[in-house]
């Protein structure tokens, strides 16, 4: 065993003031450039085997990291955690959720196995985290002003606009006229035409996208109010009147990953089925009359190519 000497800048005040969001993988792996050397070798046998690791009791934890309990327990407190027993429940948790995206880093050496496991866990991750992070209440706020709009623009470009395309196919269940047009200046045209009960859905991950901010400013102008879809807080999260924040894990250094997308995707479903469902029984049941008949109609068409197959091969 050793012990601990080397000077460090652990302790639990910076890890109070810690994203709530974050998990404890995610702690540790901040922190772990700030830990003392011991802690360090702590956090290495932790990482390295988080699943290992939740089995450990300290001592045996310490065992395992050639350093002292003492040590284990200042590891525990420098990455937020009450004591040894508060850090397990912590780690049990983290792995319920799933391993977070800094444990399955894409490798040129990966078969595609490994690939796809990675990919999955990554996206499951961060759609978990857009989950946990997303405020309920910004969510209700977004519902009323939609329940009460005349119509909606969703504008959005890139990625982001593949979203607002999606939204506007929703427009049945939003029950109000929805436009997202792709051409910039289409959005702005349509954001100064806007009327106080209207409302723009401004869709940029980063919330940094000028033309997005200055077609929600156009819209904020003119009356109308701004519902912003971001990854973070950000300068389209100021413009807006109520901003939603759907958190991912997103690293497009070299990869194109789909989770923003896929977290605004889910954002707007919880929307449209939100809106659906204060809309009144007569609405609700004009929507399955709608689906009824059109699932109806596709069985129609195939049940038509089938037929003239038949008879082509006759």
């Amino acid at each position: 065993m050793t012990t601990d000497t080397a000077p460090g800048a652990s302790g639990t005040t910076a890890a109070r003031t810690e994203d709530s969001s974050d998990t404890l993988l995610e702690r540790i792996t901040r922190h772990l450039p700030s830990l003392r050397r011991s802690e360090q070798r702590v956090a290495a046998i932790v990482l390295d085997n988080p699943v290992g690791a939740v089995q450990f009791t300290m001592a045996g934890l310490a065992e395992a990291a050639e350093v002292s309990e003492p040590t284990v327990m200042r590891f525990c407190a420098s990455v937020g955690c009450e004591g040894f027993q508060d850090f397990r429940i912590q780690l049990a948790q983290t792995l319920a959720l799933g391993l977070p995206v800094t444990h399955s880093s894409i490798t040129p050496d990966d078969s595609s196995a490994d690939l796809s496991e990675k990919i999955f866990d990554h996206t499951i991750s961060s759609l978990d985290r857009a989950r946990r992070t997303l405020d309920a209440a910004a969510v209700e706020d977004a519902i009323a002003l939609i329940l009460d709009a005349s119509d909606i623009l969703f504008v959005g470009f890139g990625a982001s606009g593949i979203i607002a395309q999606d939204a506007q196919q929703k427009f049945p269940l939003f029950g109000v006229p929805c436009q997202a047009p792709e051409d910039f200046h289409q959005q702005f045209i349509a954001a100064t035409m806007s009327g106080p009960r209207s409302v723009t859905v401004a869709i940029s991950n980063t919330g940094h996208t000028e033309q997005t901010m200055i077609v929600a400013e156009a819209a904020r102008k003119a009356g109308a109010s701004v519902i912003s879809i971001t990854g973070r807080q950000s300068p389209l999260s100021e413009i807006a009147t109520v901003p939603l924040i759907a958190r991912t894990f997103e690293d497009t250094d070299v990869y194109t990953p789909s989770t923003s997308r896929l977290a605004g995707l889910v954002v707007i479903d919880i929307l449209a089925t939100g809106v659906a469902l204060r809309r009144s029984p007569e609405h609700t049941a004009a929507i399955r009359r709608m689906k009824s008949e059109l699932a109806s109609m596709r069985h129609r068409d195939a049940d038509d190519e089938q037929a003239a197959g038949g008879e082509q091969a006759s």
